[in-house]
């Protein structure tokens, strides 16, 4: 698993066995494989700088960076997921975390003082390796926002996106907001998402094998950009007995130079919940694609075979350009009641509910309820499990951040997969600087009843063929899920009796009725679901996988 990290000056200073350290005094190491790309630094006289992860930036921006005042303001514009690390002679550090959470930081406290790294995990080496309960319990009443103090291992803390953590050399250990969204005019801001893309999209892609997912317009434009830059191979999934139609018909109508295509046909062992070749390596915290990763992990070995080392996703598409009908709220702040309640009755119409909840939410200001469609706890769920305050969503920029915070978190679990199928995975949209350049979009011209994903048509919709800049409909694979449980139900029921239920945290009779019902292909809320069965297999990956060991001294055990 490749992973950074670092401590401030320490009579008792630890690094992780098997790591390279890249500076000392204070340290500052990497474990495992890390391409230039990934990693860069500079080493001026009384600062050091060093950036992890996709960014746009040069060395000489580096370098104004490393002396600038203010670290985050210099650093915080350039496109990409990325962490910024520096330190002084004297041993501070500060490091700036990504906005949107797509690059996790954590910090443990030991006896020597304060250790960060980018692997709740890893650092779990430090404090126990124990599971923190009450944050699975959180997960899994709603995953997308689990504790937000805490990690999935307990004496492991994170550190916010969009804020700036300084250690001093006296383990003083600070937390403090360097991120605001800027306010924009609606031109500027579609030009602020073009170029936010295609920075990214370059700084991932240029002078590297790479390939792309080919489905839905969110994929589609990432492949189009990434065909600019190089060769991209696009990756088409469908059920092998469909042959025409849907993601088909789009992917074989898109022709861009640079831009070959391959099919991917789903047969049964692709079904979800199937078991994989392979064990499901161990994560951070439960990845989205467990369930899926029969089919996951074969994708991710087919482009691999075709020479691909770089793949790129439309993850995080929809959490921006298409999301609920949170403007509502917003809609009433300002006392548009009129076209509020437009509004509401146009998108119950294109979802064919009744629009009175979404009138009721709006006029309570609930922008939560409005974001989240399935609202009760499961009954699988014990009455005390996760139960907690909810999240402040006072309107639905709010709920836009804290929507692509809660994709972009577990999809990190993602990317630690393939790096176990040694892919680098990428999600051009949940970099910082496009959510922020979509929230100078007041939140009701980012919802369209006549438009599909206006904001990203605006920003790259002339760089799309017409038939793909027109289409209003992405692939649907529910009934893949409903025969995935059929296939595998005897599997799933025991998995229904595993370690959470003898954690006390589910009662596996409802969730066995669920997924026995889910089987004769009753209508399922799925993602419940899938949180409790994707925990229930990172419990077993993690039980099983060695844990990181840390050495006492730089000097002991490191590469």
């Amino acid at each position: 698993m490749r992973w950074f990290g670092g401590c401030a000056p320490s009579s008792e200073p630890v690094v992780p066995l098997g790591a390279r350290l890249l500076w000392r005094e204070p340290a500052l190491w990497t474990v495992g494989p890390w391409p230039d790309h990934l990693v860069r630094m500079v080493d001026r006289p009384r600062r050091r700088i060093a950036v992890f992860g996709s960014c746009s930036a040069g060395l000489d921006e580096l370098s104004r960076a490393s002396a600038a005042d203010d670290l985050a303001s210099a650093s915080g514009s350039w496109a990409g997921s990325y962490t910024v690390v520096r330190t002084t002679a004297d041993g501070e550090w500060e490091v700036v975390t990504d906005v949107s959470s797509a690059c996790p930081l954590f910090t443990a406290r030991i006896a020597g003082g304060v250790v960060w790294a980018s692997s709740s995990r890893a650092l779990s080496g430090l404090t126990g390796n124990r599971v923190d309960e009450e944050w699975l319990a959180s997960y899994l009443v709603d995953k997308r926002t689990p504790m937000p103090h805490r990690s999935a291992w307990s004496g492991v803390v994170p550190v916010p996106p969009g804020h700036r953590l300084s250690v001093s050399s006296r383990h003083t250990l600070t937390v403090t907001p360097w991120w605001s969204p800027r306010q924009r005019c609606c031109g500027d801001a579609a030009t602020g998402v073009r170029q936010a893309l295609l920075d990214g999209v370059r700084a991932r892609t240029e002078g590297r094998a790479v390939s792309c997912d080919l489905a839905g317009m969110d994929s589609t434009a990432i492949a189009v950009i990434a065909a600019r830059y190089g060769p991209v191979l696009g990756v088409t999934a469908h059920p092998v007995d469909v042959t025409d139609g849907g993601d088909l018909r789009y992917a074989r109508a898109l022709s861009v130079p640079g831009l070959s295509r391959t099919m991917l046909s789903l047969r049964p062992r692709h079904l979800p919940f199937s078991p994989a070749g392979g064990h499901l390596p161990a994560t951070d915290e439960p990845a989205p694609s467990s369930m899926t990763w029969a089919m996951f992990s074969d994708m991710l070995r087919r482009v691999a075979n075709a020479g691909s080392a770089v793949h790129l996703t439309g993850d995080g598409g929809d959490n921006l350009f298409l999301p609920p009908p949170t403007h509502l709220v917003d809609l009433v702040w300002r006392g548009r009641i009129v076209r509020m309640a437009a509004d509401a009755q146009a998108w119950a119409r294109l979802r064919k509910v009744s629009p009175w909840p979404l009138v009721a939410a709006a006029l309570r200001r609930d922008a939560a309820r409005l974001a989240r469609p399935w609202p009760t706890r499961p009954l699988w769920h014990l009455d005390a499990v996760g139960d907690r305050e909810a999240a402040d969503v006072p309107h639905a920029d709010a709920a836009l951040i804290a929507s692509i915070r809660g994709a972009a978190r577990p999809a990190y679990a993602d990317c630690q997969l393939a790096e176990e199928l040694g892919i680098e995975l990428h999600n051009p949209y949940f970099d910082g600087a496009i959510l922020d350049a979509v929230l100078s979009v007041p939140s009701w011209d980012r919802f369209a009843v006549h438009r599909y994903k206006p904001v990203l048509i605006d920003a790259v919709g002339d760089l799309l063929p017409e038939l793909h800049r027109r289409r209003v409909t992405k692939g649907v694979f529910a009934e893949d899920f409903h025969q995935g449980v059929r296939v595998n139900l005897q599997r799933l029921l025991t998995l229904a009796d595993g370690r959470l239920a003898a954690m006390g945290l589910i009662n596996p009779g409802p969730l066995r009725a669920a997924l026995q019902a889910a089987a004769l292909g009753a209508k399922t809320v799925w993602p419940p679901v899938l949180a409790t069965l994707t925990a229930e297999a990172w419990l077993e990956a993690v039980e099983t996988a060695p844990t990181v060991q840390w050495s006492p001294t730089p000097g002991e055990g490191v590469r």
